[in-house]
């Protein structure tokens, strides 16, 4: 399985990567020796704009050459035929990269919208900065997404 971190300038595509189950760290500021140090010693690729990072000794860093969202996502998953099962999409926290934990219905009310608890039954939480996560219309628009990628 491929773990990623990711630098300032591929927030969103840390997110996708997330949502489709990667292992995902992404850092919006921090020194680019941090970075990959951090990369080393997680022993995760480091996904980069920065053409000058890439080419640091001893960096274990890709350079993501497009510039839109989609084709950044089709890049990686076509450079590192990443495996893309639906059975590990939508299992990691889109914030904070932990793996969700499913939920009871009953355990949820009073912490999701009073229309959320009422039409749906599945929910999931992530115990490292309690977001909760349902199937609704960004669920969607999102599994549209990876189908469009995958085409």
């Amino acid at each position: 399985m491929h773990k990623f971190i990711v630098d300032s300038m591929l927030g969103k595509l840390a997110v996708r990567l997330r949502l489709l189950g990667f292992d995902t760290t992404y850092h919006s500021d921090i020194e680019d020796s941090l970075l990959l140090r951090r990369s080393r010693e997680e022993n995760r690729l480091l996904l980069t704009r920065d053409l000058e990072l890439t080419k640091t000794r001893g960096a274990n860093a890709y350079f993501v050459a497009n510039r839109k969202l989609l084709d950044q996502l089709r890049e990686v998953i076509g450079r590192f035929k990443l495996d893309l099962s639906p059975d590990q999409f939508f299992t990691r926290c889109s914030v904070c990269n932990e793996l969700l934990i499913p939920v009871p219905k009953e355990s949820v009310r009073g912490k999701v919208p009073p229309v959320v608890y009422k039409t749906f039954q599945q929910f999931s939480y992530s115990p490292a900065c309690e977001h909760y996560y349902w199937k609704g219309s960004h669920y969607h628009r999102l599994l549209s997404e990876i189908e469009s990628i995958l085409k």
